[in-house]
């Protein structure tokens, strides 16, 4: 009997772990539909805003470009790794420090290569081998498009001043809730190369000079914010995909106690039968 005891509190125990990982599931499938929403919308300004960016700078080339833009000898690399403050969401956190852990080996090899970590999960991970120049976990608490600006003036400044080459951001783009794609993606310097797009077409007011000037620190910013908010959709997408995952197998291995418990319970109910009938015929003969 104390082994359909143990059978028993373990398919109480797995029960109890199936309502917590379903009721994580429906709360990320929740969150989920907000941050789709959200990236969903935001991805055609941020490309367009790119797209005019690059046309500008390129057609200014000739004049001197943008302190955005001026291209330095790789070495010093500082390397933006988002990924989330919570666990619970498959590889969506690993796959990022792997990321992260491949560029200072091989890419940016024999580099001075920094990190600024947005998350916790990677913070912790990173800082145990490398530099981490500043933590920014808490923007989470307050997803704001002026809480990043913040972070990406600081890059900017980082960058302009010289203390860094060249700035990478790595993130997890959103495909779908099923499907995060691990990005490594140029901050700093812009990219200029490319068509003018037609922009030696038009006449500005002010200068294209001008404009572009105050179009870059934005777009820079939206760069970031849409990162960050990619990753967000990423992560309640891995986690809501890893929740299901483990309800479907929480609920198998139930299902498999639960035939072992009743297969031992008939083998101990027939065992008392024979053991009467028994006694029965001992006390007959």
């Amino acid at each position: 009997m104390a082994n359909l005891k143990e059978i028993r509190n373990r398919i109480s125990s797995i029960a109890s772990t199936m309502q917590i990982t379903s009721a994580m599931k429906m709360v990320s499938a929740a969150k989920l539909k907000k941050a789709q929403d959200a990236i969903t919308a935001m991805r055609p300004y941020s490309d367009k805003l790119t797209e005019l960016l690059q046309g500008l700078s390129a057609s200014l080339e000739g004049d001197g470009g943008s302190e955005y833009a001026i291209s330095r000898p790789v070495n010093k690399v500082l390397v933006v790794s988002i990924t989330s403050n919570r666990g619970l969401c498959g590889a969506f956190n690993s796959n990022i420090i792997k990321q992260s852990n491949l560029l200072v080996a091989e890419t940016y090899a024999g580099k001075q290569v920094d990190f600024l970590t947005i998350g916790k999960k990677g913070n912790d991970i990173l800082r145990k081998k490398n530099t981490i120049v500043a933590n920014h976990s808490e923007v989470y608490d307050d997803l704001t498009f002026d809480n990043v600006a913040e972070i990406a003036e600081f890059l900017m400044e980082q960058f302009t001043s010289g203390q860094y080459d060249k700035i990478d951001l790595v993130y997890n783009k959103f495909k779908n809730a099923a499907t995060q794609i691990v990005m490594t993606e140029k901050f700093l310097p812009i990219s200029v190369e490319g068509e003018t797009n037609g922009a030696s077409d038009y006449i500005f007011e002010p200068s294209k000079a001008e404009i572009v000037e105050q179009l870059i620190p934005k777009s820079l910013k939206t760069q970031l914010y849409k990162a960050i908010r990619d990753s967000f959709a990423s992560e309640h997408g891995a986690r809501m995909t890893a929740m299901h995952k483990a309800t479907d197998n929480a609920g198998e291995l139930k299902n498999e106690l639960t035939l072992t418990y009743n297969k031992a319970r008939q083998a101990a109910i027939t065992n008392e039968i024979l053991e009467i009938v028994g006694g029965a015929e001992a006390l007959n003969n």
